[in-house]
């Protein structure tokens, strides 16, 4: 990565954009690995002479990367084609990209006959070869992967998004096969960049005048580096060292490939930030293996016994499924019980749905719809106040804060803390600091998602 290189190709295409007078229109739904594919997208068609507009009405090409990870994704994408398709009489063009793309493939053309391509992440190196028969006049064009596919998405070409924090894919795909999960079959195999490849981006973000970096993956910890050089706790440190950054987060981890020295790391590198996301999913060991996750209570415990003990007092949060097929209300009792132990800073808390493709579908999902409510509201009700009485801990204590945005309906500034916890606070500076600026905040208030603060 050369930042000279990408000034001087940044220019040219801003030129040869102008000249050509394509345009585009893409919407993301879903996760940040998503919000990240869209940035490597986004500059990969204005590669290829397109402009980005901020309207489907003003687009030749409209584009959707979808999510498929939760109940309905795909009706929701469904919706908005058809909301919009009344713009295919108007000679607009349509693709379909992501996980509903991939899961759905061509049954995407028969339910929605206007739409021209259908393309997997894992086919996104070859959307300048898409566009061009795009193009060319062809209607039905597919990108779709059978996990066989040992390349990643890499580009030069990204339209970075986030003003403040830059986003590093490092691991794609998933082979963890959760009984419940479709994204082994929606993202392909796992796929790790070379270490070498990493650190270059990041010091090419630092370059571009990023402070913060957050590595991506479904299984961000399961990263192996196919130079054989780094594990990844020594791949966090490295980036953690990179000149002119200030904060390196990662998501998602996986309990099965945490490993003690990823909280070592952490320790010894002030630049990582003290927060960890460790989805758990269940406190049973029972459903744990209903749910093909391949470790026990005891097992994850001990991870978090790990960064319990730590010289830095490291913020946990977590995902839970509840009425999970076969899941008995003593289940849900030992989820209680784990969550009281642990006591996370943060839980995504969601009730089973079963998704397509996936081993659950031939369980039998007896629980009713409204005890999964019921379980959740409890769940959630309990972590409520368990954020509470942590978040009420921060009283009187001043934090460094990375000023995310503005909040003048409130006249607040919306930032966060190293361990990701969001700060709501007020200045009496005639100028607000900037997005992506640090400021030492002094807590004089909490709610069980927020604190706010005073800038000192």
């Amino acid at each position: 990565m050369f930042t000279g290189f990408r000034v001087r190709c940044a220019r040219d295409i801003l030129d040869f954009v102008m000249a050509t007078g394509k345009t585009f229109y893409l919407e993301t739904f879903g996760c940040q690995m998503n919000a990240h594919d869209s940035e490597k997208v986004i500059g990969t068609l204005q590669q290829q002479g397109y402009r980005q507009v901020e309207s489907e009405e003003e687009a030749d090409l409209i584009f959707y990367n979808t999510c498929s990870i939760r109940d309905k994704a795909e009706q929701k994408v469904f919706h908005r084609l058809n909301d919009y398709k009344k713009l295919y009489q108007a000679g607009k063009r349509f693709g379909v990209l992501g996980c509903v793309a991939q899961q759905e493939g061509e049954k995407i053309f028969e339910r929605a006959p206007f739409v021209s391509l259908v393309s997997g992440s894992a086919s996104y190196r070859k959307l300048p070869e898409m566009l061009t028969r795009l193009e060319s006049g062809e209607t039905r064009i597919t990108g779709l992967d059978d996990r066989q596919t040992e390349e990643t998405f890499e580009t030069e070409f990204m339209a970075r998004q986030n003003p403040y924090r830059g986003y590093i894919t490092i691991i794609e795909g998933c082979d963890k096969f959760c009984s419940y999960c479709v994204v082994p079959y929606t993202r392909g195999k796992e796929r790790s960049r070379t270490s070498s490849s990493i650190l270059a981006e990041a010091r090419s973000i630092a370059d571009m005048g990023y402070t913060e970096i957050q590595l991506l993956g479904q299984n961000v910890n399961s990263y192996r580096d196919p130079e054989g050089k780094m594990s990844f706790a020594d791949l966090l440190a490295n980036v953690g060292q990179v000149g002119g950054i200030r904060r390196v987060r990662f998501t998602t981890s996986h309990p099965r490939d945490f490993t003690r020295d990823i909280v070592d790391a952490i320790d010894a590198v002030p630049t990582l930030c003290d927060h960890v996301h460790l989805p758990v999913q269940s406190g049973s060991s029972r459903v744990l293996k209903l749910m093909a996750r391949e470790y026990t209570r005891e097992w994850y415990m001990e991870r978090i016994s790990w960064m319990k003990a730590a010289k830095r007092q490291i913020s946990i949060s977590t995902d839970i499924i509840v009425g999970f097929p076969g899941e008995t209300a003593d289940d849900f009792i030992q989820t209680m019980d784990l969550l009281a132990e642990v006591q996370y800073d943060c839980v995504f808390g969601f009730k089973y749905s079963a998704r397509p493709n996936t081993p659950a579908l031939t369980m039998i999902d007896s629980i009713p719809e409204a005890e999964k409510a019921h379980r959740l509201h409890v769940l959630l009700e309990r972590q409520k106040e368990i954020q509470r009485s942590n978040y009420a801990k921060h009283l009187g204590q001043i934090m460094e804060v990375m000023v995310e945005a503005m909040n003048p309906a409130r006249g607040q500034i919306a930032g966060r803390s190293s361990q990701n916890k969001p700060v709501n606070f007020t200045t009496t500076l005639p100028i607000s600091p900037a997005p992506g600026s640090y400021v030492k905040v002094k807590i004089i208030g909490t709610f069980p998602n927020s604190l706010v603060g005073e800038m000192v």
